[in-house]
C-alpha cells in the first residue's frame, strides 16, 4: 500500500471517528461558498493578497487603507501597534464589501519580547515539550500585540553549516525535525486556534530549501526525488498531520522548478498525497522572482504560473493583483481555479475565529516578560547548551577561583538574542557578564571584553584582556558570531571564529591559564586551530533573553548540561556536506586503512592509498557526531536486547537495554535509537534514527529503556517511489550518539 493510500484509509477513518467535527466543517464550507457567491473577482483577487510593510515599517497608509476599504487585501505583515491593527481591521470588518476580517502575520520564529533560543539551539534540547511550551509563550505574547499568523516554524533539513538560515533549521535528521515541527505548531496552535492566545502556524520553506547549493541562500536545488521524499519532505508531511494552518514556499528551485510554481510540490505532494487543506503563501516577492530564475518571461506569467501550481495567496508583490483578472479573462486561469484559492484562505479564516473576533478579545490577559516566561527562557538556555569539550573535568568551575571573562560576546545583550528577532530588546537581555557578577561578585570576576565586536580586528583591546588574565585562575571566553551573520542571506563560506578571535585565543593560551570557550553562534563554528588550546568547550548557540543566568548555572555547576547535537560539528569547512545519515559508498572509510596526508612517503608510488571515501587532511570523521553532547556525569549503557530477532512487516521491532548513572551527578540523557538497512533497492544510510527518549538518572541510578517501534516505519521510497518496508537483515542500535552504541540485529521477512 502506498502512502498516498495510507493516509486516505487514515483520513476517512478519523472522519468516520469525529462526525461532530465532520459536521462543523461541513457549516464552514458552506458559509465559504455563500461568501463566494457574492464576491468580485476584484475581492476574490484580493483575498490572494498579503501587503504590508518590511519589519521596521510603522503605520498605515492611506492607499493601505482604501485597498482594505475595497476589499482588495487578505492579509497584513508587519503591523505591530494594536491600535493600527484596530482601525484597519474595522475597516475590513464594517466597510469592506463581504466583511472578511483580515489576517496580521509577523516572524516571531523564537519568540516575540521573551526570545528563546535559536530553533537550532532549540533543537538541541532534544526536548519536544519545551518547544512546545516556548511557541505556547511566543504566541500568548504576539497575540496579546494582535498577531495571530506566525511564519514559523522553519522545518528545513540542512546539511551545511555555511548556511545562514541553518540557525532556524531543526537540524539534519527528518525524524528529530518532524517531531520540533510538530511541538511548534501545537504550542503556537494549541488544539483550538480560534482561542484567545493561539496563533497560526506556517511550515516553511516548501520544499528542500536547506540543500541549496553551496550553502547559499536563495540558490538552486538538484534533487532525486526518492532522497526528497525520504529526508526533506517528511518534516512537512509531519506538519500536515499535526494540522498546520498554512505552507510557505521555498526561494529556490527544485530540480529545474522554482517552489513557487511547482505544480509537483503544491499539487501533486500537498494537496494530492497528503490531503492539506490550508492554504499556501509565498514567500517574499519569491512568485516575481521566478523572472530571475529564468522560469518566466515576466510578472504575468509568474502570476500565471504561480496559481497554476497552487499558490493562494502573495507575499508583498502584486502579480495576483496586477494580472490574474486578465490571466482569467484570457482563460489561461480559471475562475474555479481562484476560486479555490479563496476557499482555501477563508477556511483557515475560519479556523482562526476571526469571523468571530475580529479585534483580539482577551489579548489584555496576556502579558509580555512575565516571570513564567523568563523562567521558561532560563530552563530552554541551559537545555539547548551542549558541553563539546571538558578536559580535566575543569567545569564546573571549582569555588574561590578568580574567573577572568574576555570575549566579544560575553556582554553582548543584542547579540544574544540571535537571528529573526524583530520584537525582542536588547535592554530586556540578561548577559553572561552581568549573571557572572550577580553571582560570583565583582571581586571574582574581572573583565576585559579584548575585541569589540566578534568581527573586530582590531587588537587594541588585547593587552588589557591578557593582563586580565594574568591576574585570575581561569579564563572564560566567550566566542562567537553576532545575530546579524546567520539567519536569511548570511550564509558565510568560512565558519570559523570571525575577525581575529582566534589570534586573541592564541594570546590567552600563552598566559597558561586554563580557558573555558563558551560559543554563542548561529551555527556550528569549525575550531581546529583553537581547540587544542583550550580547555572546555560549551555550545550556547544564541541563547535568547535569558542567556546570562542559564550559562552561568551550567558553568557553576547548579545545572548539569544535557543538550545534544542536532546537526554533525565539521573539522574543516572543506567536509560540508557532512551528516550521519550518508549512504555507505563502496569503499567506506575504515580507520585501521585510513592513509592522512602526513602518513604518505616522499616521492609515494602512484596509488589510491588508503582505499577508501575520505579527505587527506581531514579523514573522514567530523569533529562531533549527531546526537554528541557531554554531561557532567557519565551514564554506561550495556544489556541490549532485540526481544524478537525475526520479525514481519506487522510486527513492532523491541528494543531494550540499560542506562546507568555512574558518576556522582544527576543527570539528564538522551538515549537514541538507530536502525540500518543492510540491502535496499536503493541504498541505504548508514544509520537512522528511528526514536529517542530523555531519561533522568541519579548517581549510581539504572534505568530499562524500551523502544517499541512498527517494522512498518522501517519504509522508505525506492526509485519508483513505492513506499514500503523491505525484507531483509537489519542492525540496531541503542546509543548516546550516531557514532557509538550497544549494537544488534535483526531480519524482516
Amino acid at each position: 500500500m502506498t502512502l498516498a493510500h495510507k493516509l486516505f484509509f487514515t483520513s476517512i477513518f478519523l472522519i468516520c471517528l469525529s462526525i461532530p467535527a465532520f459536521s462543523q466543517n461541513k457549516e464552514v464550507e458552506i458559509k465559504i461558498e455563500k461568501i463566494l457567491k457574492g464576491m468580485s473577482i476584484e475581492e476574490k483577487i484580493g483575498q490572494a493578497s498579503l501587503k504590508g510593510t518590511s519589519s521596521r515599517g510603522k503605520g498605515l497608509s492611506e492607499e493601505l487603507k482604501a485597498e482594505v476599504r475595497k476589499g482588495l487585501v487578505s492579509a497584513i505583515i508587519n503591523l505591530t501597534d494594536p491600535i493600527n491593527a484596530a482601525e484597519i481591521q474595522k475597516i475590513a470588518v464594517e466597510e469592506s464589501p463581504n466583511h472578511i476580517p483580515l489576517l496580521f502575520g509577523r516572524d516571531v520564529i523564537h519568540g516575540y519580547k521573551t526570545i528563546f533560543p535559536i530553533p537550532l539551539g532549540l533543537a538541541a534540547s532534544w526536548d519536544m515539550d519545551l518547544v512546545e511550551r516556548t511557541s505556547e509563550v511566543a504566541a500568548n505574547e504576539s497575540y496579546s500585540k494582535c498577531i495571530n499568523w506566525t511564519y514559523a516554524p522553519m522545518v528545513d533539513i540542512c546539511r551545511d553549516a555555511r548556511w545562514g538560515r541553518i540557525a532556524e533549521s531543526p537540524g539534519e535528521d527528518p525524524l528529530l525535525a518532524s517531531r520540533l515541527g510538530a511541538a511548534y505548531i501545537k504550542g503556537f496552535q494549541g488544539n483550538d486556534p480560534s482561542k484567545p492566545g493561539r496563533i497560526l502556524a506556517c511550515a516553511k520553506h516548501f520544499a528542500a530549501y536547506g540543500a541549496t547549493e553551496g550553502g547559499r541562500d536563495y540558490n538552486t536545488v538538484n534533487i532525486s526525488e526518492s532522497l526528497l521524499r525520504n529526508v526533506y519532505l517528511k518534516p512537512f508531511e509531519a506538519s500536515v498531520k499535526a494540522g498546520v494552518a498554512t505552507f510557505m514556499t521555498s526561494f529556490n528551485d527544485v530540480n529545474g522548478i522554482p517552489a513557487s510554481g511547482n505544480k509537483f510540490l503544491l499539487k501533486k505532494v500537498l494537496r494530492d498525497e497528503w490531503k492539506f487543506n490550508g492554504f499556501v503563501v509565498s514567500d517574499w516577492n519569491s512568485i516575481i522572482e521566478m523572472v530571475n530564475h529564468g522560469y518566466c518571461v515576466d510578472e504575468k506569467e509568474a502570476a500565471f504560473k504561480a496559481a497554476s501550481a497552487g499558490l493562494d495567496m502573495e507575499m508583498t508583490s502584486l502579480s495576483y493583483a496586477t494580472h490574474l483578472k486578465n490571466l482569467i479573462a484570457e482563460k489561461k486561469v480559471s475562475e474555479e481555479a481562484l476560486n479555490e484559492m479563496v476557499r482555501n484562505i477563508l477556511r483557515i479564516k475560519f479556523r482562526a475565529g476571526i469571523f468571530d473576533n475580529p479585534y483580539f478579545k482577551g489579548r489584555e490577559k496576556f502579558a509580555l516578560l512575565d516571570s513564567n516566561a523568563l523562567a521558561l527562557a532560563k530552563k530552554a538556555a541551559t537545555k539547548s547548551c551542549v558541553l563539546l569539550k571538558n578536559e580535566k573535568e575543569i567545569l564546573p568551575l571549582a569555588a574561590n577561583k578568580k574567573i577572568a571573562v574576555i570575549g566579544p560576546l560575553a556582554d553582548a545583550a543584542r547579540e544574544q538574542l540571535g537571528t529573526w528577532t524583530f520584537d525582542g530588546n536588547k535592554n530586556d537581555s540578561q548577559t553572561p557578564l552581568k549573571a557572572l557578577q550577580q553571582t560570583y561578585g565583582t571581586t571574582t570576576i574581572s573583565y576585559a571584553a579584548g575585541l569589540s565586536y566578534s568581527r573586530s580586528e582590531s587588537e587594541e583591546g588585547f593587552a588589557e584582556a591578557i593582563a586580565t588574565a594574568k591576574k585570575s585562575d581561569v579564563i572564560l571566553f566567550f566566542a562567537g558570531e553576532e545575530a546579524i551573520l546567520s539567519g536569511e542571506a548570511h550564509s558565510r563560506a568560512d565558519i570559523r571564529l570571525p575577525g581575529i578571535q582566534e589570534q586573541l585565543i592564541d594570546e590567552l593560551y600563552k598566559t597558561g591559564k586554563p580557558i573555558v570557550l563558551v560559543i554563542m553562534a548561529g551555527r556550528p563554528i569549525t575550531m581546529e586551530h583553537i581547540l587544542p588550546k583550550v580547555s572546555a568547550v560549551l555550545m550556547a548557540w544564541h541563547p535568547g533573553t535569558m542567556a546570562g543566568p542559564a550559562i552561568v548555572d551550567l558553568l557553576s555547576g547548579v545545572a548539569n548540561p544535557s543538550g545534544k547535537l542536532p546537526v554533525t560539528w565539521p573539522k574543516e569547512v572543506g567536509q560540508i556536506p557532512i551528516y550521519y545519515n550518508h549512504p555507505n559508498t563502496g569503499r567506506p572509510a575504515d580507520p585501521k586503512t585510513f592513509v592522512g596526508i602526513r602518513d604518505i612517503p616522499i616521492e609515494a608510488w602512484q596509488s589510491s592509498l588508503g582505499n577508501a571515501s575520505h579527505y587527506l587532511d581531514a579523514g573522514f570523521a567530523p569533529r562531533y557526531p549527531f546526537g554528541f553532547g557531554l554531561s557532567y556525569t557519565n551514564f554506561t549503557y550495556s544489556d541490549l536486547i532485540v526481544e524478537k530477532t525475526t520479525l514481519n512487516t506487522k510486527d513492532n521491532l523491541v528494543v531494550t537495554a540499560s542506562i546507568t548513572n555512574t558518576g556522582k551527578r544527576k543527570g539528564t540523557e538522551t538515549v537514541q535509537l538507530y536502525i540500518r538497512d543492510i540491502t535496499g533497492s536503493i541504498v541505504r544510510p548508514v544509520r537512522e534514527l528511528k526514536d529517542f527518549y530523555q531519561i533522568e538518572l541519579n548517581p549510581g541510578e539504572m534505568k530499562k529503556v524500551r523502544f517499541s517501534i512498527p517494522v512498518s516505519d522501517l519504509a522508505f521510497y525506492n526509485d519508483e517511489m513505492v513506499y514500503q518496508t523491505e525484507a531483509g537483515a537489519f542492525k540496531v542500535w541503542i546509543a548516546s550518539d550516531a557514532e557509538s552504541g550497544l549494537e544488534g540485529d535483526f531480519v524482516v521477512e
